[in-house]
């Protein structure tokens, strides 16, 4: 290729990753839903969009470190404190029959199916093990099921990407050896040792984080840089002494950062979460693009055939026996049986393997990568496509009534909190000082754990199961700081009340959320006419709004919670209750939620 043709490749490429994820968020629909179709156009109508070109040999190194990147990040995201209990032992069976199932599976169709030797049936089965976060998270973002299920599945995605890499270099390096086809089998000690290798590369990894975060305390920008490095430093060790071993140690070195006590991690958005997006479009566009026209043809009925089975059969059976006697409810066991989309991983496994198979003379390997592709968009449509109607139809979506999490412990604030509560609302608090602690307590208040503050500050941490968080307290710069950092761990908005005229804090006046009640209801003035008698009645919107009271919440008729702020004004609605505030003196300006509820 030309200069100019290497420019255009990788130009088109990059322009195909990106735009291709737009449009997904725009069609609301996971990203890879257009990443593959867009590559495989690209590279079908195309000369300039082929990674061998573009790349040539170095192609399978690159896709390999991505990948490492990939799975570090999916790593800091995974709190052990959720995996335990029902989910503990749910994953750990999911991942196991997982592989012994699909494998199975696979290995038994895959002759008859795709005319191919066991060798090559085999290393397609353990190619579609994997499933993997950057496929399942977007899904379980789209329908929002309950927080156990979302554990259960984000956690199994996360752990069963490594594994299905290093039985696929594993059980690759048989192949090549001749193992398998010379009836030796496969090479357990190897798999063993593969996996000694990444838990000891993990433990590198995480000793230079330790050095660079903790000890010389970079900041967030040589921080995420000495992210970047040590992940791409040590995968690439690893794969040197075994393939494939990087994946472990990343995703090892992403979840030992994440976990270990007093560790000070850096944020790493927007920098690193927009890295590995932009990896993980490159990858898929890249990847779909070695696909021809001409090598899918053949093979489309059988995949069709094989993604039904995978899909009606055996993640089905393999929910059924991981889930037994567990906790969780019919219909999310069920749930968890119908989601299991192939991913990333197995893309570059197949890119990665088939190649090598190919130059290598083993008979029906070049079917291995149009195979993987088109389980991969058969699996992801299917899930994409039924998800949300089957977590309905099985209950198991999260409900939109909003459990707002109180943070402060002020009278007025439990007084607030009472009287969301009476309004239909599952009410969680949290409060530092040991006294505000028992006024929330006494006030019948359900209290958040101390653990559940720290899980909000934390940029890689979900708070599960809250859905909006008013700050509270009467530090100012408190509330705003944290309406910053808390927004990346809550599925929902960020409120904080706004901070009393006068000096400005430190960062008060100009960071945060949405400030609650408008300019006329400031934190100073609601604790003030509180402590002389004001208080917070709940009444239906069809009453009229009784003299010298304001509204401050609107509780939808579906539970949803919609305060006033300074930008928002009160809309009530018919079945819809209103949290007011009052009686108020008419001395000062209106807020923006003075107006009347419809009589």
């Amino acid at each position: 290729m030309t200069e100019d043709e290497i420019l255009l490749g990788v130009g088109l490429t990059v322009a195909l990753a990106v735009g291709s994820q737009i449009l997904a968020s725009r069609l609301r629909v996971p990203a890879l839903v257009v990443l593959l179709p867009a590559g495989f156009a690209a590279g079908a109508l195309t000369d300039v969009v082929h990674p061998d070109e573009l790349v040539g040999q170095d192609f399978s190194a690159l896709v390999s470190l991505s990948v490492a990147l990939i799975l570090y990040d999916a790593g800091l995201g995974l709190d052990l404190r959720h995996l335990r209990g029902a989910t503990r032992s749910v994953v750990v069976r999911l991942i196991l029959l997982g592989v012994l199932v699909t494998w199975g599976t696979v290995m038994a169709l895959g002759p008859a199916l795709f005319g191919v030797p066991l060798a090559v049936a085999c290393m397609l089965g353990v190619i579609l093990v994997v499933s993997g976060p950057t496929v399942v998270g977007p899904l379980l973002d789209h329908v929002r099921p309950t927080d156990q299920v979302r554990r259960v599945l984000i956690w199994e995605g996360s752990l069963i990407d490594p594994v299905g890499g290093i039985l696929g270099a594993v059980l690759f390096h048989s192949i090549v050896s001749g193992g398998l086809r010379a009836g030796h089998g496969f090479r357990f000690a190897d798999f063993f040792a593969s996996i000694a290798v990444g838990l000891v590369g993990g433990l590198i990894g995480t000793a230079l984080l330790w050095l660079t975060l903790r000890v010389l305390g970079l900041g967030e920008t040589l921080g995420t840089l000495a992210q970047l490095a040590t992940v791409v430093v040590v995968a690439a060790g690893c794969d040197m002494v075994l393939d494939d071993t990087g994946l472990i140690a990343a995703i090892v070195t992403g979840m030992t950062v994440a976990n270990l006590p007093g560790f000070d991690m850096p944020a790493r958005r927007p920098f690193f979460e927009t890295l590995v997006q932009l990896i993980i479009g490159l990858l898929f566009v890249s990847i779909s693009a070695t696909v021809t026209p001409k090598s899918v043809v053949p093979v489309l009925l059988p995949t069709l055939v094989l993604v039904a089975v995978l899909v009606l059969v055996a993640r089905p059976l393999i929910a059924l026996l991981s889930t037994v006697r567990t906790d969780l409810t019919t219909g999310e066991r069920a749930f968890v049986g119908w989601m299991a989309p192939r991913g990333i991983v197995a893309a570059s496994t197949a890119a990665t393997f088939s190649s090598d198979l190919v130059r290598d003379g083993l008979r029906g390997a070049d079917r291995i990568l149009p195979v993987t592709f088109l389980t991969i968009v058969g699996t992801v449509l299917v899930y994409a496509l039924t998800a949300r109607p089957a977590a309905a139809a099985l209950g198991v979506v999260r409900s939109a009534r909003t459990r707002p999490l109180l943070v402060g412990g002020d009278p007025w604030a439990v007084d607030l909190a009472r009287s969301l509560r009476a309004a239909g609302l599952d009410v969680l608090m949290w409060a530092g000082p040991a006294p505000q602690r028992d006024r929330i307590r006494d006030a019948g208040i359900e209290l958040a754990a101390g653990e559940l503050m720290a899980a909000a500050t934390d940029p890689e941490a979900r708070l599960e199961g809250v859905t909006a968080v008013l700050l509270l307290t009467d530090d100012d710069d408190f509330n705003a700081l944290a309406s910053v950092v808390v927004q990346e761990g809550v599925e929902g908005p960020v409120y904080r009340v706004g901070p009393p005229p006068g000096p400005p804090g430190v960062v008060a006046p100009s960071t945060g959320g949405a400030v609650l009640f408008g300019s006329g209801l400031l934190r100073d003035t609601l604790a003030a006419r509180h402590e002389q008698g004001a208080r917070f009645p709940v009444q239906p919107a069809a009453r009229p709004l009784p003299p010298g009271h304001r509204i401050l919440f609107v509780v939808r008729a579906d539970g949803r919670l919609e305060p006033v702020t300074d930008t928002r004004r009160a809309a009530p609605a018919e079945g819809d209750t209103l949290v007011l505030f009052g009686p108020l003196p008419h001395d000062g300006p209106d807020p923006a939620g003075t107006h009347h509820a419809p009589g």
